[in-house]
């Protein structure tokens, strides 16, 4: 009896610490995207070792992470302002952190501790994702309880990386788009790019012009119900991103894809009346007419969705205005521009909008390119076929800026081969290799890289209208694409990508995520 009190109490002081089995090094856990700079430690920590959240900054993200630590383990976890030496999550503000950009971080595990470290709380936020990426990974591993020890110091190779999701031509609610969110945050995406406005429908209150939501909301492609977001669900959407550190950017498109506005004002019209509704996917037959009314309206829709935006950018659209007289169209993007301007907000523009007097602070995003082994039958096709190199180089002389999005290797809304029943082909097809195995410096070397803010991947709705099809055309396309934005090129290899996206299976499949199973990758 004495014999097994003294174990006991020998246990109670050395905490009957077990040895920490052995797992695979951090070097090699299916990051992605892969971390810049990664070094290994000797042992392991327990996840449930972890207990507390040191924060001396009193950050607001710390109270992100506590709740999404709790999500992510099923335990809970406390948040202090003292220090501890064990059983603990430290997160700490250094200004003096030097690193490539502001989302730069330190992620340091010991067997006992983790220290995430930035210059500001956005980088917590990336260090936090890739510590949730690692515990997530090794629940499908052998001692799952368990993360390898060791430390990365990283930072993204473009400090603009973005997708899009086309609310226009199908509606999706708020429930969905936050569920979106949750999803491209995994992978450090850090701008969603909304497209609010087409032909098929108008989607965002604006109260001084009531009837583009209840008339031009109604609609959308194949003649569903269509749907808005009043100016309340749109706020909400900015605060979730922003509690992701993701920046919303909204879009309304002029002066072409513009038929759901054409259909609510008859004087938007040059004929003064109103066009029809329309639910169809072709393109380019609709123009604002150019008139002083048109330039109050669109200057009260840019002051209402500016003042509900705290992001620095708006969108102008500019795409495929073919209807568009050369003269009126030059003097809609440059007066929209000037209007983006006053309100706050720089212009993003799609390529189109590299012929018109842009202002140094515009950027012009290269959609404009098709694969070149692309046979081209359909006159329209040819007439704009690879036209976005040259918009995007006359930009260039008025000291605009580059977003990379090139249709034919970046639009996750195209087909990956001939036997996808969702998706277009207008490019081309872009499978996953097609959509990973590239590099921007190489594919577009006219484009000095100081004048590449970034990527974005755009998702067009013309194919698509639940969230099981978005999920189909994202995954596993994303975060490849979030790897071209983050990952330094040296350090990119497909045959190591593919046998990392292959881990993220699980990820997907614990999270309900209607992924496409590439048969370029052993999902085994």
């Amino acid at each position: 009896m004495k014999n097994r009190i003294l174990i006991v109490l020998i246990c109670l002081i050395v905490s009957c610490a077990k040895k920490a089995p052995e797992i695979d090094s951090i070097q090699k856990i299916e990051f992605i995207p892969y971390p810049n700079k990664i070094e290994s430690y000797k042992g392991a920590l327990e996840i449930p070792s972890i207990l507390l959240i040191t924060d001396k900054s009193r950050l607001e993200v710390a109270n992100i992470i506590k709740k999404e630590w709790e999500e992510l383990t099923k335990s809970d976890i406390r948040i202090i302002d003292g220090t501890s030496n064990k059983g603990n999550l430290s997160l700490e503000i250094d200004e003096k952190f030097k690193s490539e950009n502001n989302e730069g971080y330190l992620l340091d595990i010991n067997r006992k501790t983790i220290l995430i470290k930035s210059s500001n709380g956005e980088g917590i936020y990336r260090g936090w994702q890739t510590l949730k990426q690692l515990i997530e990974l090794r629940k499908s591993k052998k001692h799952s309880n368990f993360i390898p020890t060791g430390k990365i110091l990283d930072y993204p190779e473009f400090s603009f990386r973005a997708t899009m999701l086309d609310v226009s031509r199908h509606f999706f609610s708020v429930e969905q788009l936050k569920r979106f969110i949750d999803l491209v945050s995994d992978y450090k995406i850090n701008y969603l790019h909304l497209g609010l406005t087409n032909d098929q429908g108008w989607r965002i209150e604006i109260k001084s012009r009531p009837k583009l939501t209840l008339i031009g909301g109604k609609t959308q492609v194949g003649g569903g119900k269509g749907g808005y977001y009043t100016q309340e669900d749109y706020k909400d959407i900015v605060k979730y991103a922003k509690n992701k550190f993701i920046t919303i950017i909204p879009e309304i498109n002029i002066p072409g894809h513009t038929n759901a506005a054409l259909s609510s004002y008859a004087r938007l019209n040059c004929d003064g009346k109103l066009k029809k509704a329309y639910t169809g996917i072709n393109v380019g037959f609709s123009t604002l007419c150019n008139t002083n009314y048109t330039f109050k309206f669109i200057d009260d829709v840019v002051k209402e969705v500016s003042a509900i935006t705290p992001g620095e950018y708006f969108h102008i659209g500019g795409d495929e205005s073919r209807v568009t007289k050369t003269k009126d169209y030059l003097e809609f993007i440059s007066k929209t521009s000037q209007i983006v301007n006053k309100y706050g907000k720089k212009v993003i523009g799609w390529d189109d909008i590299g012929i018109a007097k842009i202002t140094p602070n515009t950027v012009l995003q290269l959609w404009n390119i098709t694969q070149k082994d692309k046979v081209v039958t359909n006159i329209d096709e040819l007439k704009y076929q690879d036209k976005g190199i040259k918009n995007v180089i006359n930009g260039l002389k008025n000291g605009g800026d580059i977003l990379i999005s090139p249709a034919s290797k970046m639009y996750l809304d195209i087909k990956y081969d001939s036997l996808t029943k969702l998706g277009l082909n207008w490019p081309g097809y872009i499978n996953l290799k097609t959509a990973y195995d590239w590099k921007i410096e190489e594919e577009f070397p006219q484009i000095p890289k100081n004048k590449i803010i970034g990527i974005e991947a755009p998702l067009w709705s013309e194919t698509i209208s639940t969230s099981n099809d978005i999920d189909y055309l994202t995954f596993p396309r994303l975060p490849a694409y979030s790897e071209i934005g983050w990952t330094n090129p040296s350090k990119r290899k497909w045959d190591d990508f593919i046998i990392r996206i292959a881990s993220h299976r699980f990820l997907w499949e614990e999270r309900k995520i209607n992924y496409y199973p590439s048969p370029l990758v052993d999902w085994k």
